[in-house]
């Protein structure tokens, strides 16, 4: 692409690169310059405009966003007309998020011409929410280069993972110090949670903290309710591998996948299952409705998505969601031990 200053007497055709506006005729920027406009910016006295124009081989901005975001779209998404060099991709359902980080660096690392930008991976997402946007920042880029961008092993690579689990047991741990109402509350939190997933509560059993007695009650919510996500939520937080809720998941012949999270608020999460039904342990701050670790692995689970722990520890990097001085010290008290992270 040919850039920079030519005679007004040899721009009509030519790409304005900037907004002229000189006795009532406007150049907007991006516009093919017409000839019309031509003479009557002559008559103004303008005798040059910086202007771009297009070589054998190269491709406009509009038709090469358009291009790289067709590449890019997987399932569930869609690209609206690109405009300016840009190209908007949309959620066409309510789910979660899927790229892969290292493709998304790829196209972005081909050019400084090629620019793409997303949501974070694994973030929920509703029907009409913009997940990523395609940028092309001169006004055409050679077609080797966005070939290159457009690279075989980047097709496709974003996408979202519908919500496919809607049917949710709880199980909530009983003990003197914990007041029904605080499970009534976790129950409406909960429920809040779900909504925008489309997922529902169909079995809520409270029992005693005691493993055989949760193990007991994933069993109803799993065979005679049939959950396929179960959250267990305990009177006191998990402390270990042998506490209560990891001992009644395998108590009831279910299996615990990974135990602690490097995100705060959620350290204190757990990931199991039973019978190829997910099983969270939830953190006490999953009890409030403010984000924490406790909705991203709940979506990713909702989504069908599978969460293991190599996930689970790459999510330290940005997994402090908020500061820590801002909050109780755990152990600070009885009540704050147990509604830890």
């Amino acid at each position: 692409m040919r850039f920079g200053p030519v005679p007004i007497a040899e721009a009509a055709g030519l790409i304005s690169a900037h907004t002229v506006r000189r006795d009532g005729i406007t150049l907007r920027k991006g516009a093919v310059i017409p000839e019309e406009a031509v003479a009557g910016l002559a008559g103004a006295g303008l005798c040059e405009i910086v202007a771009a124009s297009l070589e054998p081989g190269d491709v406009g901005e509009d038709e090469a966003a358009a291009r790289l975001a067709a590449h890019l779209r997987g399932a569930n998404l869609r690209a609206e007309a690109p405009f300016t060099g840009r190209c908007n991709l949309f959620a066409e359902i309510a789910g979660v998020l899927t790229l892969a980080s290292a493709c998304i660096d790829a196209v972005n690392a081909v050019d400084e011409a090629v620019t793409v930008a997303t949501l974070p991976p694994f973030k929920p997402v509703v029907e009409g929410e913009m997940v990523a946007t395609v940028k092309i920042i001169p006004y055409a880029v050679p077609g080797a280069v966005l070939a290159q961008a457009c690279a075989a092993d980047t097709a496709g690579t974003l996408a979202v993972a519908p919500y496919r689990r809607r049917r949710v047991g709880v199980v909530s741990t009983r003990l003197p110090s914990l007041k029904e109402t605080t499970i009534d509350k976790t129950l409406q939190v909960l429920a809040e949670r779900l909504a925008p997933t489309g997922a529902e509560i169909v079995s809520e059993d409270r029992v005693a903290h005691a493993a055989d007695s949760v193990g007991a009650a994933l069993g109803e919510a799993i065979d005679r309710a049939g959950a396929d996500l179960v959250v267990v939520f305990g009177a006191s937080a998990i402390a270990d591998r042998r506490d209560v809720i990891p001992a009644g998941i395998t108590a009831a012949g279910g299996h615990v996948a990974h135990l602690g999270m490097p995100v705060d608020p959620g350290n204190l999460l757990l990931v199991g299952s039973r019978a190829g039904v997910p099983v969270i342990g939830a953190p006490g701050c999953a009890r409030s409705p403010k984000e924490n670790g406790f909705d991203w692995i709940l979506h990713r689970l909702l989504a069908d998505l599978t969460v293991t722990r190599a996930d689970i520890v790459a999510l330290g990097v940005g997994g402090l969601l908020m500061e820590i001085v801002s909050r109780p010290q755990p152990r600070a008290g009885g009540a704050a031990a147990d509604s830890d992270a």
